[in-house]
This record gives C-alpha cells, sequence and structure tokens, in this order.
C-alpha cells in the first residue's frame, strides 16, 4: 500500500491551495452575508480546469482522476464552500452524469462548455415531497410523442437560477413507479421553466438555492438521458460518485476550521501561556487532527475505489457519512477555541460551522448514507 500522492496529485493540490487562498479567500465573508454568488470566481475555476476535472480531454476535461478531484475539493472547501458546492455539482452530478450515460451528441452539445465554465449545470432530484424518498416524484414528463411535456417543482437546486443546462428527474409512468422516472436535459430559456425565489439559507449562503416551477414544459425526446424509465438509476448512479464530491466538501470544510483553531491557539494567551499549551485545547486539537486524517483516508479510499472501478457505493457512503460528522464536530469546537472571537465572522470560524451543517443534508442525508452502507454489508 503506497499512501504517498502522485507529483501530479501534489501539483493539482497546490494550484487548488494557491486559488482559494489568493482568490476565494478576499471577500468570501461578504458573499456570505450578502448572499452573494462568486460569478468571476466561478470563471476563473472554469479557466483552470476545476469545472471539468474528470471530463475526457475531447470533450475538453482535464481527464483527471478522482483522488485528483477530492484534493482539489479539499482545499476549495477549506475556504469558501460556496464554491466548491459548484464545483461539485458541475463535475460530479452534471458533467458526471452526462458522461456515462449521455448520448455522443449530447455529450458533444453541453460536456464542452459545461467543462469550461463557460456554462454551469444544475442536478434537479429533491421536490417538496421527495427528499430522501427519490421514488416519490411528483414532477411529470407525459409523453407526447415527439417531446415531453414536463410539469412540476423542484427544490434546493444548487445552482438554480446561474446554470443553464437542467438534469431533470420526472416521472413518466406512475404505475411502473421508480422504473417509469425518466431524466430530461432542460436549458434555461425553454417557454414554461420558472425560477423561484432564493433561499435565504444558515450557511452556503454564497451560492444560488432556488425551487424550479416547470409548467407544460416542451422538452425534446432527443434530451431523454438513456432509455425509457431509466431516470432513477441514473439519479442514484451520479449521486453514488456525488457523495464523495460533498465527502470531500466536508473534509475541507473541518481542516479548514482545524486549521484556523490551530494557529490561533498558538497566538492566543491565557493565564499567562499560549492556549495551546493547556491540555483541553491540546486534546481538541489531537481529536480534530486525528478525526480528519480518518476522514480524509475514507475519501481517498472512495476516490481510489471509483478510478479502479470497482463498487464505491458503500465507500462513498462511508466517506460522506464520516467527512460530514467530522465537519460538524471539528467545526464546533474550532469555535470553542476561538471563544468569543469564534462567535464573530472576521475569524471565519463561525462561517465553516454554518456551512458545515448542510454537508450532513445533501446528497443523501445521514440517515440515507447508513441505509446504504448496511445494504451493502448484509448483502
Amino acid at each position: 500500500m503506497d499512501f504517498k500522492l502522485t507529483e501530479e496529485h501534489l501539483a493539482v493540490q497546490e494550484a487548488a491551495r494557491d486559488f482559494a487562498q489568493n482568490e476565494l479567500l478576499p471577500g468570501v465573508i461578504e458573499r456570505d452575508e450578502h448572499q452573494k454568488f462568486p460569478t468571476e470566481q466561478i470563471k476563473m475555476m472554469g479557466q483552470l480546469g476545476f469545472l471539468g476535472m474528470m471530463v475526457d480531454p475531447k470533450y475538453g476535461g482535464g481527464g483527471m482522476d478522482t483522488v485528483s478531484y477530492v484534493l482539489a475539493m479539499e482545499e476549495i472547501s477549506k475556504v469558501d464552500a460556496s464554491a466548491s458546492v459548484v464545483m461539485s455539482v458541475n463535475n460530479s452530478l452534471v458533467c458526471w452524469g452526462l458522461e456515462k450515460y449521455g448520448n455522443e451528441e449530447q455529450k458533444q452539445k453541453y460536456l464542452p462548455r459545461l467543462a469550461s465554465g463557460e456554462i454551469i449545470g444544475a442536478f434537479c432530484l429533491s421536490e417538496p415531497e421527495a427528499g430522501s424518498d427519490a421514488t416519490m416524484q411528483r414532477t411529470t414528463a407525459e409523453d407526447m410523442g415527439d417531446h415531453y411535456l414536463l410539469n412540476g417543482t423542484k427544490n434546493w437546486i444548487t445552482n438554480g437560477s446561474t446554470a443553464s443546462v437542467y438534469l431533470v428527474i420526472a416521472q413518466t409512468n406512475p404505475e411502473l413507479r421508480h422504473k417509469g422516472i425518466n431524466a430530461l436535459i432542460v436549458e434555461k430559456e425553454t417557454p414554461g421553466f420558472e425560477i423561484g425565489p432564493k433561499e435565504n439559507k444558515l450557511g452556503i449562503r454564497g451560492s444560488d438555492t432556488h425551487s424550479l416551477m416547470f409548467t407544460d414544459v416542451k422538452v425534446p425526446k432527443e434530451n431523454r438521458i438513456g432509455e425509457d424509465g431509466f431516470g432513477f438509476k441514473f439519479a442514484m448512479s451520479t449521486l453514488n460518485g456525488g457523495r464523495i464530491g460533498i465527502a470531500s466538501q466536508a473534509l475541507g470544510i473541518a481542516s479548514g476550521a482545524y486549521e484556523l483553531a490551530l494557529k490561533y491557539s498558538k497566538e492566543r494567551k491565557a493565564f499567562g501561556v499560549p492556549i495551546s499549551q493547556h491540555q483541553a485545547i491540546q486534546f481538541k486539537l489531537a481529536d480534530m487532527a486525528t478525526n480528519i486524517d480518518a476522514a480524509r483516508l475514507l475519501c481517498l479510499q472512495a476516490a481510489a475505489d471509483k478510478d479502479a472501478h470497482r463498487d464505491y457505493s458503500k465507500s462513498g457512503a462511508m466517506a460522506k457519512l464520516f467527512a460530514s460528522k467530522v465537519a460538524m464536530d471539528t467545526a464546533v469546537e474550532a469555535v470553542q477555541i476561538h471563544g468569543g472571537y469564534g462567535f464573530v465572522k472576521e475569524y471565519h470560524v463561525e462561517r465553516l460551522m454554518r456551512d458545515a451543517k448542510i454537508t450532513q443534508i445533501y446528497e443523501g442525508t445521514s440517515e440515507i448514507q447508513k441505509i446504504v452502507i448496511s445494504r451493502e454489508i448484509l448483502k
């Protein structure tokens, strides 16, 4: 077993770290406070190749492995989880889903622009009554012969107003339940497609989360991904990889909070010495460092499984379950180590604490990850 990163991996990690520190860190507090989408920063991420890292170079992507993606996600998430969730959705859900299951015409039409950041994508599965139970799709795609007629509402959509391409999961044959669901590519300017108000969120406030409404939206048959009824399998398979992205985001939030706490503990004095010399703080730091290393290994294991074409359902779910808990626990302790300063925005850790919570919820709650894991180990 070789735990060393390759030179290529280290170069990707360094490039992501430099971008995060030099381009994302300035203004990150203001973007959070005003719910401002990082438009210019996302464009730069596209130019640097961070929005299509795993896409085949023939479609304009970086052709990198999943390990590289995990490393980049961690570094960017240390600073700005609002930017990294855009990166995660575009890479893990939209680009990967299209490249894996789309036909050649769909790939040629959308992937080069998505990979370059010319446009970004959105993945539309959740609904008011279909969150963890994704089989309960109320959005319908009625088969009209040469097109589908799309009606319904999607909730909690990342990149809701900034995306140009939306992968929408909808029910075509209700009597077949999940086997009657389709995945459709919908473009932003399609008549009948309306974007709802922006959600006012606890964390990742810089990302734009919206409800989407579809009223008699005509979607050409050529915009269906895969065979009729393939939509649910498409969504679940795509989310498997998406979990690795969100696990890496959680890892980054934890790492960022830990690094800030470690630095502060060496500077802040109490009872005549830096607080890092007090055993109470040392034990907190020891737990944080240990848990972060464990979470990183789980993320890299899932990435390695995916790259080796092994089943990564269990390893991906384990990585997300554990890393998201570590993110929440570490961020809370980072605030505690900062004391009163941790409660104010300029020290960053309160934002990381707020950002951490969503990693236990989206792309499958922690409870859903336990279902996936238990199902795999009981096979």
